[in-house]
């Protein structure tokens, strides 16, 4: 891989995707995935819950359950009353709660899995941009570099389809960590999702909805997902690797 392509001459990094995650992460003090609709946004829902939560790609979740003692999620195509999936809002409802849980997705929990061996690894979404921020600016030291990975989906054939509203979820944690401690060093790429995500705050909502992503979540039943992941600054927690699993930073 190109040396320029890992962004090592920045202390606030953007790439994408679980390539872009191994090439920009890997020397980073803390890694930020960002999978707003739905990964890390269901993560801050459980977290708010008492729920820790296992990172996870699709295969093998009943193996990893068993050794977290831990509950799984099932894919949204499954979802029914009283059963937990990638969807925020069967978070929600959940009755009984789980102490742990296994939230497999091929995009941010993948990412956040294969990132485990990081220092520090946080679930960031627009529902905890600014505590993350504050987390960061309060608990590393100043020239900490921040590895912000924006998950995007995938196309049918397995390529990465980039997702704005990822990007937009990257930017809010990029401009609350300006705000918290200033962007000493930020890349271009940086810089530009930062700038995306202010052109859009004052009305999140809308471009939630109006999104790619957020017309498909809404097309197969799942809109209520999406007012959940525009509940900007909702939630005061920051979900952290400890362990293998997000707990409560």
């Amino acid at each position: 891989m190109n040396p320029a392509h890992r962004q090592h001459a920045y202390r606030e990094r953007l790439e994408w995707g679980l390539r872009g995650a191994h090439a920009m992460a890997a020397d980073a003090d803390i890694a930020v995935v960002v999978d707003v609709l739905s990964f890390t946004t269901t993560v801050s829902v459980a977290i708010d819950r008492g729920i820790q939560v296992v990172p996870h790609r699709w295969s093998d979740a009943e193996a990893v359950a068993r050794r977290f003692g831990a509950a799984v999620a099932v894919p949204r195509s499954q979802s029914g009353p009283g059963r937990i999936t990638l969807s925020a809002s069967s978070i929600r409802s959940a009755d009984p709660v789980p102490q742990r849980l296994v939230l497999p997705s091929p995009n941010g929990s993948t990412i956040a899995e294969a990132l485990t061996a990081a220092p520090v690894v946080i679930a960031a979404s627009l529902r905890t941009a600014t505590a993350v921020a504050r987390w960061i600016a309060r608990t590393t030291p100043p020239d900490a570099t921040v590895a912000v990975v924006a998950a995007g989906e995938k196309w049918p054939d397995g390529s990465l389809r980039p997702a704005i509203e990822d990007f937009w979820g990257a930017g809010a944690v990029l401009a609350a960590l300006d705000e918290e401690r200033g962007l000493d060093s930020p890349s271009p790429e940086a810089l530009s999702a930062r700038a995306a995500w202010l052109s859009i705050r004052g009305d999140a909502a809308t471009a939630l909805r109006d999104c790619s992503s957020g017309r498909e979540l809404e097309a197969i039943g799942f809109g209520d997902d999406v007012a959940v992941a525009a509940e900007v600054d909702r939630s005061g927690c920051v979900p952290i690797v400890r362990g293998g699993m997000f707990v409560s930073g």
